[in-house]
């Protein structure tokens, strides 16, 4: 996705507006590119885009791919259309707390800032829609330690009394997973906190401290500070977001240490905008979240955990802001515009009635299409089209089952590698995988199994250098060669199975040797689980269609297999032989191409022929323009972002009634 426009910044991309536009470039997950003359950079490298010359008046394009990647493109572009965005007053000279960009321009569809720069700021797009309300300012107290040096015979206690609130925060956890009240997308994120309260990295360097004379307090702000500086240094926006959660733990356990408890969420009052420098995500899965009508924060990106309960709830967020956040301390009313990162302070009048408008003609949208989440689309022939969610997290459950999604058509694994400092554990998979099986019981969960390679490593794999990752050593190519970690994932899935309708998905697929090596694994992993006394069941075996390859040989993996799923990111990326990532090539990424839709075409034949599923869980299968084609050509599965549920419903829904 990418939009070109001219720069308006004051003497173009300098060193100061460039670190600007990188740093509001690096609060989104999408990879972000600017072009200038053919020569593409990313967008979240200071030095790059500083040598790519940017100068007033020239034209650009800023490219996007990814999850967020509509609000990247909506606020770069908005930065880069501002002329103030290259001025620097002395204020902001001595604050790094405008970094996020205060006055910038208001991006496409964004609300315009009747009441005056002075009262207008501007963050991180977090979740959409618009809000205004009372301010309600959450700012708890700094915690301190002691300060002092331990005695050699207190350390032995200081470490007790330290294992003893790390026990006490997990029990705090473990009870809050136990309650019923507890969403599932926010059942993710505690189980989350959980999992690093738990952690030996944590505890291990904490403890260290302590032994080395740290009273217990002052040791877990240390530790807590080493170990998310480790994850603010990964060049990966979900693992910069852990940072967070890291911070958020280690106060927990300071204030069991301290015998205190943290200032409670309980009174904010009905639609009121929650103001705060820092929002642990074990806050905001506790707090009475109906009641809330926007966040406003100082830390957090669009990848955070408190970006991702807030779009669960469908409450509009900007965060980000810095120390920009502290003029909202003494606010009455903020209004804030979560589509394009603005937020307004005592707004005027004429900026009240505006967000008034804005947020009935929100409301009336969302409520024209909601009469779609419980519908089963059925075809005039009596076929059901089923449409399912992508997710990468648990914490995406509540917003695709708030959607009305019939399954998840693909959940991405990979995140659950990713987000933690170690590879999981076949325990936490299984757990994983369980949770979403139950959540979605009786309708199908596919899981991809671990697509990952050179372009995104993680933690316990050793990957070599490769020119081009994209067609290296990744998915089920680096899978079977590490049948250590593979067969750790297929037993976790058996024994998820159990507890609902589970099938997985083999992405990469290129040779029919490839599904049947993996059968071999699954049959040796269901053999194990068997002798071991573990509960297991079996489950269907599908592959994702996204080589040329495997869309040459679909008559014979379609004998193989139970399902296909179509990807057309990467296959179209892959029939057009032009990267997606390249702006210079971006306009043969398109799956409206006669060869990609012949290569779509040809996999639902012999899909159809052979009498299994076959669905489609690329951007594409969202489409409304596109739908009714693929439905015709034999496609009964669609899998979406859950934004885009509700929307396809009417599509097939349509189709229905004109036929």
């Amino acid at each position: 996705m990418e939009r070109s426009t001219i720069v308006r910044v004051h003497e173009g991309l300098h060193a100061r507006p460039a670190t600007r536009f990188v740093k509001l470039a690096k609060g989104f997950e999408s990879d972000v590119e600017l072009v200038k003359d053919g020569k593409a950079v990313s967008a979240k490298s200071s030095v790059k885009l500083m040598l790519l010359a940017v100068k007033e008046n020239q034209e650009v394009t800023v490219r996007a791919n990814g999850a967020d990647a509509i609000e990247a493109l909506e606020a770069l572009i908005g930065y880069l259309e501002n002329p103030r965005a290259g001025l620097d007053d002395e204020a902001e000279a001595q604050s790094p707390a405008n970094d996020a960009g205060q006055e910038a321009a208001p991006a496409p569809g964004s609300v315009p800032a009747a009441s005056g720069g002075a009262n207008r700021l501007r963050g991180v797009a977090a979740s959409e829609g618009f809000a205004i309300g009372p301010a309600f300012a959450h700012f708890p107290p700094d915690i301190a330690g002691q300060g002092r040096m331990l005695q050699a015979e207190e350390i032995e206690g200081e470490i007790d009394r330290f294992r003893a609130a790390v026990g006490a925060v997990q029990a705090r956890m473990d009870h809050a997973l136990a309650q019923d009240s507890l969403s599932a997308g926010d059942r993710g994120i505690v189980a989350a906190l959980r999992d690093i309260a738990a952690d030996d990295s944590l505890t291990d360097e904490a403890e260290g401290l302590i032994k080395g004379g740290n009273d217990a307090v002052s040791a877990v702000i240390t530790a807590a500070s080493t170990i998310a500086a480790e994850f603010s240094a990964v060049d990966d926006h979900y693992l910069n977001a852990r940072a967070d959660d890291v911070h958020a733990v280690g106060r927990q356990i300071c204030l069991v240490l301290l015998g205190q408890d943290d200032v409670s969420l309980e009174n904010i009052p009905e639609g009121a905008i929650l103001i705060a420098d820092d929002i642990g995500a074990w806050d905001l899965a506790r707090a009475p979240l109906k009641r809330i009508g926007g966040v406003v924060c100082g830390h957090g990106g669009a990848t955070s955990h408190i970006a991702i309960i807030a779009r669960s709830h469908g409450i509009p967020a900007v965060l980000g802001l810095g120390g920009q956040v502290n003029a909202l301390r003494t606010a009455r009313d903020v209004a804030l515009d979560g589509n394009a990162g603005h937020v307004i302070i005592d707004p005027d009048e004429a900026t009240r009635a505006d967000f008034a408008g804005r947020v009935e003609a929100a409301a009336k949208e969302r409520a024209g299409l909601t009469i779609f989440k419980t519908v089963t689309p059925k075809l005039a022939d009596g076929r059901i089209i089923e449409v399912a969610a992508n997710i990468g997290s648990l914490e995406e459950i509540e917003a695709a089952l708030e959607a009305g999604a019939m399954g998840i058509g693909l959940f991405r694994t990979e995140l659950l590698f990713m987000r933690h400092m170690h590879l999981p554990s076949e325990d936490m998979q299984a757990e994983t995988y369980a949770a979403l099986a139950k959540a979605f019981a009786p309708y199908p969960v596919i899981v991809r199994t671990l697509d990952i390679g050179g372009d995104k490593p993680i933690a316990g794999i050793e990957f070599p250098d490769e020119e081009n990752p994209f067609l290296g050593w990744r998915g089920i190519r680096m899978c079977l060669d590490r049948p250590d970690i593979f067969k750790r994932q297929l037993r976790a899935l058996l024994r998820a199975a159990v507890h609902g309708n589970i099938k997985v998905m083999l992405p990469m697929v290129s040779d029919i040797g490839e599904v049947r090596q993996t059968r071999v694994l699954v049959e040796e992993c269901a053999a194990e689980l068997k002798a071991e006394g573990m509960a297991h069941a079996a489950f269907d075996l599908g592959v994702m269609i996204e080589t040329p390859a495997a869309v040459l040989i679909a008559p014979a993996l379609a004998k193989e297999v139970a399902f296909f799923s179509i990807g057309t990111n990467d296959l179209t990326q892959y029939i057009m032989a032009a990267d997606r990532l390249n702006p210079t090539v971006a306009k043969l990424n398109d799956v409206t191409n006669p060869a990609v839709m012949s290569a779509i075409e040809m996999t639902a034949r012999a899909g159809v022929a052979a009498g299994i599923m076959v669905g489609m869980c690329g951007e594409a299968a969202g489409r409304p323009d596109l739908i009714a084609t693929f439905v015709e050509m034999g496609l009964t599965e669609l899998s979406m972002s859950p934004a885009s549920i509700q929307r396809a419903k009417k599509a097939i829904m349509a189709m229905a009634a004109d036929g």
